[in-house]
């Protein structure tokens, strides 16, 4: 008789007083829905169709590390801050989001991976080195980071910004501000925080100061306005002249080559590359399923299906990351508030 009230009462402190004794959040192996969230830099049905197979490679995945997952829900973000924020609140599992937005949001999430990129046939600092007419192609080598570029459009005042870079004189502010511009979020490092680096560095300046800077929906939108002259400037990543090349004579209308209409006027300092993070917040959350989730990208990266997956960010492999990766990225975000 002892024992079994010794036994009834284990199991009623277990089951009350210490709920400590049941799994906690993230022990579970079963999960039955994992939401995977992607920033908008591309068209959401693009991202979308694109990812599709990425759901049964990481079922297949994560069941090497013991992990069940009964669904992968993946979700394109309004906005590269709606990632963050969803990592934060812990309604997307896995994002994967720029280091700018990261470190916006580290408190509740935690960077696993670092994505590699191919590194590019121009990297110089000088803007004018890129404006040969030829296409920014890649290497064979793998980067770790990638500029931004601000360029200029086939408008009237995109020309002369162009004209005057070429020639190889300084741009004024006024030259500047006198451009229509197409930026993206305020998070997004190519399409804002750099950019704003720059205008700093450059003219003491900040986006915020521009008599006329309106946020694009992506980068595809930046590139579909400057072609029609509604924008003068857009800012993007190195390669994304590349990734809007077929739209530009087609989509967009255009007659003569993106390499050939568009010019360089402005090229920031490298930014780290994107990352795969985690949420803190999410049931999911175990120092266990952050091996799995690295083990598991690591691995569809290594294939040649999972190679095409991936290749809708330009990303080309993944390396395990610390969140000390992304203390320059903390100086930019601190050099943005002053």
């Amino acid at each position: 008789m002892r024992k079994v009230i010794a036994i009834l009462l284990a199991v009623v402190l277990c089951l009350g007083l210490f709920a400590g004794c049941g799994p906690k959040a993230g022990d579970s192996k079963t999960i039955e829905n994992l939401v995977v969230g992607f920033v908008p830099s591309r068209e959401q049905d693009e991202i979308i169709n694109a990812t599709e197979p990425l759901k049964e490679m990481l079922i297949a995945e994560l069941a090497k590390a013991g992990y069940t997952v009964e669904n992968v829900e993946i979700t394109v973000g309004t906005s590269f801050e709606a990632v963050g924020e969803g990592l934060d609140a812990g309604t997307i599992d896995i994002g994967l989001i720029p280091g700018s937005t990261y470190v916006l949001y580290s408190d509740g999430a935690e960077v696993v991976l670092t994505a590699t990129r191919d590194a590019l046939s121009k990297d110089s600092e000088n803007a004018k080195d890129w404006n040969d007419g030829l296409a920014t192609l890649p290497l064979t080598t793998d980067a770790i980071g990638y500029r931004s570029l601000i360029i200029a459009g086939p408008s009237e005042v995109g020309q002369k910004l162009a004209a005057k870079v070429n020639a190889g004189e300084a741009l004024t502010w006024d030259d500047i501000n006198s451009a229509n511009w197409g930026v993206s979020s305020s998070t997004s490092p190519a399409g804002y925080v750099y950019p704003t680096i720059w205008l700093q560095e450059n003219f003491d300046k900040k986006i915020t100061d521009l008599k006329t800077a309106v946020q694009t929906g992506n980068y595809s939108d930046s590139f579909g306005r400057l072609a029609a002259g509604q924008l003068d400037v857009v800012v993007c990543y190195a390669d994304a002249r590349r990734d809007n090349a077929a739209k530009w004579t087609t989509d967009f209308g255009r007659t003569e080559d993106i390499f050939v209409e568009t010019n360089v006027i402005g090229v920031t300092p490298h930014i780290y590359n994107d990352t795969i993070s985690v949420s803190r917040n999410a049931d999911t959350y175990s120092d266990e399923f952050k091996k799995a989730v690295q083990e598991a990208f690591i691995n569809i990266a290594s294939t040649e299906a999972g190679k095409e997956v991936i290749s809708i960010y330009q990303h080309k492999g993944y390396v395990v990351a610390v969140d000390s990766d992304y203390d320059n990225e903390r100086k930019a975000q601190e050099l943005l508030k002053k």
